[in-house]
């Protein structure tokens, strides 16, 4: 079934790329389907600073909830 991006909800804004994309590997992972929308200037330049750089996770609705909780409990498991 084909989805829209309408269908996906911002479950996650992140820092940069990089951690974007671990969090994306781990939902697909999981089977949820994700989309990650940024700004270009931050990836262009590199620059991860007020808010360049920001990257937003988004997944079907359906899955929002799974989706946050999978985040948090690697948060939580994440050592400080």
């Amino acid at each position: 079934m084909a989805r829209n991006k309408s269908d996906f909800v911002v479950i996650e804004t992140v820092q940069g790329q990089l951690t974007a994309d671990v969090i994306k590997s781990h939902l697909e992972s999981e089977g949820i389907p994700v989309f990650l929308q940024c700004e270009s200037a931050g990836r262009i330049y590199g620059l991860v600073i007020d808010g360049l750089g920001a990257v937003k996770v988004l997944v079907p609705q359906e899955f929002a909830d799974e989706a946050r909780k999978l985040i948090k409990e690697t948060k939580d498991d994440t050592p400080q």
